[in-house]
């Protein structure tokens, strides 16, 4: 049987930039994904979140894989806040000091993988993980090749990255999972057409709530409010283009284009408490679920991997295992922050069904436009001072 320092199971922001970081540092890795390579950088169903914390952006820069998104990426310095029939700017850099980049976690995904590659990084692709054994003590990963054959890998770390589906939580012993399921869904469109915006709009209307966001100055991705219970087939683009111009309240306009990608996603929290186990580390969505309001999803991950990166490196380097007996106590730190955040983004956007909340809802939002406080909470929790920012500047 196989053995290496550590393994990483799935490929996503996180497993990656944690597999890259140690191989860099000389500590052996090797990460087993269950789909292909082209799925993960090519698939319309992979389209995810695009807005990264300033953290992020520099966590990327140093870990030498933010080339391409520095060059193809788009900076804002703020957000657009829509509501009672008016345009809010919300201008970062003067409330926070700084900004946040948007470049989707497809492209930073490729990215990854293939400056991994690159430099001699390991990548089983098409490897799916089936089962988890001894991770106590020593890890060992059960998978099953493209081939059908079911091995075995021995590790002296295992980390489950594994997305918000994920198999990798189900072992931790004695785990408590919060929860909380939104009463509304995202109904997500990918389109050709020129943003709504130069910078992000959040809009809130009696009819829904609304986002106009972008992956380049000629792709759109834009979000409406439904039922957890909506279907696709109900909403023809004609239906959707209307929609968006309705929920703007004719502070902006929205131009109508072709249509690559339709989705919906619905809106819930999920926390896994305690995330290790012995040798065994959860990362990324598999230990925590965002609703997207807040963009704290892949910025999140990459707090994680912050923190686990730090402890594996004083374990190698100094024999030192008390980073690791702490890490979970340490990455929930930023993770209920990130929940914190995105509940209060959540709750203040969409229209709630209950008459009395949606009043105080509204009160909040209109608290928003006239607090410079409210304000500066939403910017520096929106920039990432409190999670990323903590790790880049620590």
């Amino acid at each position: 049987m196989r053995r290496v320092q550590v393994a990483i199971f799935g490929a996503g922001p996180a497993g990656l930039l944690l597999a890259h970081l140690l191989r860099q540092a000389g500590v052996e890795t090797v990460v087993l994904e269950a789909k292909s390579r082209e799925y993960l950088e090519t698939s319309p169903h992979r389209i995810r979140a695009g807005v990264l914390e300033w953290g992020t952006k520099e966590m990327a820069k140093q870990a030498g894989v933010g080339e391409r998104m520095l060059r193809e990426g788009l900076e804002h310095g703020g957000i657009y806040l829509a509501f009672d029939g008016g345009l809010l700017h919300l201008d970062f850099r003067a409330l926070a000091g700084r900004s946040i980049w948007v470049y989707g976690q497809q492209y930073l995904v490729r990215d990854i993988i293939q400056r991994h590659l690159e430099a001699g990084g390991e990548i089983l692709f098409e490897h799916e993980v089936v089962g988890l054994e001894n991770l106590g003590e020593a890890p060992v990963l059960v998978f099953r090749t493209p081939q059908g054959k079911e091995e075995r890998l021995a590790a002296e770390f295992a980390v489950g990255a594994d997305g918000s589906h994920s198999l990798a939580r189900r072992y931790i012993p004695g785990a408590r999972i919060h929860q909380k399921t939104y009463p509304f869904a995202w109904l997500g469109i990918l389109a050709e057409t020129r943003p709504a915006a130069e910078e992000l709009i959040y809009a809130s209307s009696e009819r829904g709530f609304a986002l106009y966001s972008m992956r380049s100055p000629s792709l759109s991705r834009n979000y409406l409010q439904v039922s957890p219970e909506e279907r696709l087939e109900a909403w023809p683009e004609e239906r959707i283009w209307e929609e968006l111009n309705r929920r703007l309240e004719g502070v902006a306009e929205v131009r109508p284009g072709p249509i690559l990608e339709k989705s919906l996603t619905p809106m819930r929290s999920l926390v896994v408490e305690p995330m290790q186990y012995g040798r065994f580390f959860l990362v990324g969505d598999a230990a925590h679920v965002v609703p997207p309001t807040g963009a704290k999803g892949m910025n999140l991950a990459f707090c994680d991997v912050a923190v686990l990166h730090r402890a594996l490196l004083a374990y190698y380097r100094n024999g030192d295992t008390g980073p690791l007996t702490r890490y979970s106590q340490e990455a929930l730190r930023h993770v209920w922050q990130a929940e914190l955040f995105s509940y209060w983004m959540t709750t203040l956007l969409h229209t709630l069904p209950d008459p009395f909340e949606e009043e105080l809802r509204r009160a909040k939002l209109r608290h928003l436009g006239e607090s410079l406080p409210l304000q500066r909470f939403l910017a520096e929790n929106y920039v990432g001072l409190h999670t990323t920012g903590r790790y880049v500047e620590g």
